[in-house]
Parts: structure tokens; C-alpha cells; sequence
């Protein structure tokens, strides 16, 4: 029996209010086999270093069973519990009196998507939006990892224009690397989402430079559409004419509304506001324009998977205990290369936002598996900027660092 349906046969007056049919969805969803997952993110009282947690059905030696996955900062801690304690659970952390309790919580059931947000001053409000026709992540099949749940359905028409799958919708194995990497950037977006409370009220605006043939560009359009049932306004942006042509054709026979490619780069386009900014694999310094532009345009998130770190190298000294270890040059490049993309992350929490680097996917699929993911913060900041940028200079003084590509950006226009 359903929360809702048990307040009413015991004869409860209270509204019944959106936590309480959010509750019962999940207790639907749950007991018809539809739950797909559901997504537990920021706390109503910060507390500890738990940022979400992620919950699916699984079967394990062969019952049923609800999987929770908490993401700490440093690492995940998982919990398997049958459907009664997972419930309870699951009612638990979405308490306002509770501890942790999270104010954003979307449930995915197969057929809709729930959204359920809570306010420090005790408002509720939740949303319901359709999920697409060729949604694959349904309920129907539960396994533990043995079976895949893609973010994306494989038959998606854009997905042969592009050459990822074959005119019968199965993958092409030469594809299987990129198709892993397009799944791990959506569940990264997805947390960073979840994160900033993005709602979907109106067309999330994107720019992804760099876009190359367009699989991420494409991929993102979708499943913004999907996840909030309103087309986002996404640019891909290529120097190539001829990729730019190739994408734009696919856009129109996918009809993929709010997509287009423009051919540029970051010199050239420069969009007054948008709330994802992507630039991945921009070389050295194009890496800091890049974030740069996207703080100018008031991102709400900002991803880059820099390479080629040269700027800083010729810069660094060999402070006294590090000289035998620069003296080999690979470990002075890998150095170089830490502390590069370390002073980005500081600039950018000096800005106003949340930073985090980390390993994108496993070098066994690319050697370009490095990304900094940043999320704007609500309210007062000043503290952590005030630190951020001590930190930053403490760490130039260390080295003998003279100058950082995003550093001059932000002071040129008094931004830092």
C-alpha cells in the first residue's frame, strides 16, 4: 500500500504534501518492477564530506535488492538492502528532520521522471516530466554489473549519421571506447546537475568547444531533452567546416531541435550566457580561455579535460628536497602538469564556484582522462575565496611560478 493510500485509510485530515506522493511513487515504482534509480543530492544541512547518493535495483543471488551508492568526496561506500529497508532508507534520507537529508531527490521509474525538491525553510515542490520513447534505462532488467544500462538508447537515428552503431542500431566494436567514455561524461553531468539544482524550468543553454564530430554535443542534447522534457539550446563549435556540415545535417534528419554547430573556436565565439560550458581536449592555454569564457558567460557548470600542459613548466624552479626528482624530466613534466590544472581548480574556487579534479575514465580507454568539473555555489562565498587564493599563492611561491594563463585572465578584468 502506498504512503497516500495508507494516510487516507487511517483517516489522516493532514494534506498529504509532494514528499508524501513522492514517497509513494517510489513505493509504486518499486513494487511494479518500474524503479529504475533515483538520485539523492544536496543536503539541506551540510554535514560531513557526503555529497549524494545514487540508488538502483539490482538482483543479487537472486532476490531483489536496492543498491545504494554513497558518494563521499574521496571515495564511495556501498549498501545492498532488501525492498522493506530500502524504502525506509530511502524515506530517511529525504527527512527534513533527518540527518543527512537531502533536498533534491529525482526518481526514474521507466515511464517518468520525479523530481522532489525540499527547502531549508520547509517548502516541497515536485515535478513530473514524460521520459522519451526510446529510453532504454527501464526497470525490466535487473542485473548486478553484469548487465549494462546505457544513458543513451542505442537506437537513436544521429547514432548511425555519426558511425557509432550500424544501420541496425548495434554498436560498431571499433566504437565501444568512445560509447563508454559519452556513458561516464552523462553520469558526471548528471551529479553535476543534481548538484546545482538545475530544474529544467526553461532550455538549458550549452556550448561545447571543440566538439569535433559531435558525439558528446549530441549525446548532451538528448539527454538534457530527456532528463527535463524541454529541448536545451546547444552549440557545438568546430573549426572544421566539414565536421560542422556533417553535424548539422544529422541534427536535421534527427530533427534534434536546439541543436546546431557553428564553425569557430574560442576566439571567435564567444555566447553572452550559458549555463554548461564543455571544452574538452583544449591544448595548454586554451584550456584557461576556455573556463575563463565561461565564467564571463555566468556558467552554472564548467568541464574541461585539459592537455598539453606547457605553460608552466619553463617557469618551475626545483625548490631544495624536490631537485633529484625534477632532474628526470618526466617526473617535472607530471609535476607541472598537477600543478597546473591544482592553480586552475583554486582560480576557479576563488570565482565562486566548487572545484574538482579527477580521473574521468580509466587510461585502459583514453590517455586524455583528466577533468576538472566545476559547479557555481549559492550565497556567500568569500571565505573559500579568500583561502583559495592563498593557497594558490603559497603554491606560486613555491615553485618560483611567475604567471598562470586563467590567473591573468581574471585579474585583466578585475575578476580575481
Amino acid at each position: 500500500m502506498s504512503r497516500r493510500s495508507l494516510l487516507l485509510s487511517l483517516g489522516d485530515n493532514r494534506e498529504v504534501t509532494p514528499l508524501d506522493d513522492f514517497l509513494s511513487a517510489v513505493d509504486r515504482a518499486i513494487e511494479v518492477g518500474g524503479f529504475t534509480s533515483l538520485v539523492l543530492s544536496k543536503q539541506l544541512a551540510a554535514a560531513g564530506d557526503l555529497e549524494s547518493v545514487r540508488i538502483r535495483c539490482i538482483e543479487l543471488r537472486g532476490a531483489p535488492t536496492l543498491s545504494f551508492v554513497y558518494r563521499h568526496a574521496t571515495r564511495d561506500e556501498t549498501y545492498n538492502l532488501d525492498h522493506a529497508a530500502g524504502r525506509a532508507a530511502i524515506a530517511a534520507l529525504i527527512d527534513p528532520a533527518g540527518a543527512p537529508s537531502f533536498a533534491h531527490a529525482t526518481l526514474h521509474d521507466g515511464a517518468e521522471e520525479l523530481q522532489l525538491r525540499l527547502s531549508r525553510k520547509g517548502k516541497q515542490a515536485l515535478v513530473r516530466s514524460a521520459r522519451a520513447a526510446g529510453d532504454s534505462s527501464d526497470g525490466s532488467a535487473m542485473a548486478h554489473d553484469r548487465s549494462k544500462t546505457r544513458a543513451l538508447s542505442l537506437d537513436l537515428p544521429f547514432l548511425v549519421d555519426l558511425g557509432i552503431t550500424d544501420d541496425r542500431h548495434r554498436l560498431i566494436p571499433s566504437m565501444a571506447r568512445k560509447w563508454k567514455q559519452i556513458d561516464k561524461f552523462l553520469e558526471v553531468l548528471d551529479h553535476a546537475l543534481d548538484s546545482t539544482g538545475v530544474t529544467g524550468d526553461r532550455a538549458l543553454r550549452v556550448v561545447d568547444f571543440g566538439c569535433g564530430k559531435g558525439y558528446l554535443t549530441f549525446a548532451v542534447h538528448e539527454h538534457l531533452r530527456r532528463r527535463f522534457g524541454v529541448a536545451p539550446q546547444v552549440i557545438g563549435v568546430e573549426l572544421r567546416a566539414d565536421l560542422v556540415d556533417l553535424c548539422n545535417r544529422a541534427a536535421e534528419r534527427s530533427q534534434c531541435e536546439g541543436l546546431r554547430f557553428v564553425q569557430g573556436d574560442l576566439r571567435s565565439v564567444d555566447p553572452e550566457a550559458v549555463d554548461v560550458m564543455i571544452a574538452l581536449h583544449a591544448c595548454d592555454t586554451a584550456t584557461d580561455h576556455a573556463l575563463d569564457l565561461g565564467l564571463r558567460a555566468g556558467a552554472r557548470i564548467l568541464v574541461a579535460s585539459p592537455c598539453c600542459h606547457k605553460e608552466l613548466r619553463p617557469q618551475m624552479t626545483s625548490p631544495r628536497p624536490l631537485g633529484p626528482l625534477f632532474r628526470h624530466g618526466i617526473h617535472l613534466g607530471q609535476e607541472a602538469e598537477m600543478v597546473t590544472d591544482s592553480l586552475r581548480a583554486l582560480f576557479l574556487e576563488a570565482s565562486g564556484y566548487e572545484a574538482k579534479v579527477f580521473e574521468f575514465v580509466s587510461l585502459e580507454h583514453t590517455s586524455k582522462n583528466k577533468m576538472i568539473l566545476a559547479t557555481r555555489r549559492d550565497g556567500d562565498h568569500v571565505g573559500a575565496a579568500d583561502r583559495a587564493r592563498s593557497e594558490a599563492d603559497a603554491i606560486k611561491s613555491f615553485y618560483g611560478i611567475r604567471e598562470q594563463c586563467l590567473e591573468g585572465l581574471l585579474r585583466e578584468r578585475a575578476a580575481l
